[in-house]
């Protein structure tokens, strides 16, 4: 699945042009982004699209030296079950 970075966000669109799953930012201060929102439309879920949206923003974190803040409910549960994003996380 191709995600397209735009201002803050990462997000999928259907063939029909339509934004169909995003994971937005916002900055947080000096090297801190905050992991805000993901969606997720009911035609995609249960296919891992959610994680894979966390994965390219961790991803991007990674490659510009950012920590990240979450306040969405998903990625704050994710960042507590799982080790892969201890690099990037605060």
């Amino acid at each position: 699945m191709e995600f397209i970075k735009e201002e803050k966000a990462f997000r999928h669109y259907n063939a029909a042009g339509e934004m169909d799953a995003e994971i937005t930012y916002i900055p947080k201060g000096e090297g801190v982004i905050d992991a805000n929102h993901t969606f997720v439309d009911p035609s995609l879920r249960g296919q891992g699209v959610a994680r894979q949206l966390v994965d390219k923003l961790a991803d991007f974190a990674r490659d510009d030296n950012l920590k990240i803040h979450a306040t969405c409910p998903y990625v704050v549960a994710l960042f507590e079950k799982s080790t892969e994003y201890d690099d990037v996380k605060i």
